[in-house]
């Protein structure tokens, strides 16, 4: 299947039913970080425009903030709250491995994280069980799809994982979650959302 032929496919499936919600996050609350993810996320899903297929709930990835630290913000756009999780970045993006990521690449091969805005797509079973596919939406991550750069779930993202080394572990530059904390992106940012990522430097 062409790439056209796939994204239309996709696009056939974004009308099924959402996943139910697994796990809950207490709201962080109106603080000076959740009005700021509440901006830049209202910001980027009007850039965004008509190429999102839902508009309720965008994520915001700060990577100005150390591994093992929440910093992958839900901001629901419907209820003016934010949820924060942990995400992991790219190997090629922290070569030294001690949790902050020091730039970004969009180069196929670079195994870095790329910065920008993105689409959700729909979810799918692959390497890392169930997965979230992505596209893009800017320049600087136009490699997206050749990359296969999605969301998922691993084991180098647990609670487990961050009290033995202090961080979490590496991707290929997917955007990687712990096993329950991922199943609350299955159902809140699959299905034509927004994802966006930079180095945000908030709160």
């Amino acid at each position: 299947m062409d790439r056209r032929g796939f994204i239309g496919s996709v696009a056939a499936a974004a009308g099924a039913a959402a996943l139910p919600v697994r796990v809950f996050a207490q709201p962080s609350g109106l603080d000076r970080k959740s009005t700021q993810v509440l901006e830049i996320a209202r910001r980027e899903v009007a850039r965004a425009g008509e190429v999102l297929w839902r508009r309720d709930v965008a994520g915001i990835a700060d990577f100005s903030v150390h591994s093992a630290l929440p910093r992958f913000h839900f901001a629901n756009l419907e209820s003016g709250t934010v949820t924060s999780w942990r995400v992991a970045h790219g190997t090629g993006s922290d070569p030294e491995h001690d949790g902050y990521l020091k730039w970004f690449s969009n180069v196929v091969g670079s195994n870095a994280t790329a910065r920008g805005a993105y689409i959700s797509w729909e979810w799918y079973t692959g390497k890392y069980g169930t997965s979230v596919r992505l596209g893009s939406l800017d320049p600087e991550n136009s490699n997206t799809f050749d990359r296969a750069i999605v969301m998922h779930s691993a084991d180098y993202c647990s609670q487990a994982h961050v009290d033995r080394w202090g961080r979490l572990g590496r991707s290929n530059g997917c955007f990687a979650m712990a096993h329950d904390d991922f199943l609350v992106a299955l159902s809140q940012l699959s299905g034509g959302r927004l994802l966006y990522a930079d180095q945000l430097n908030l709160g």
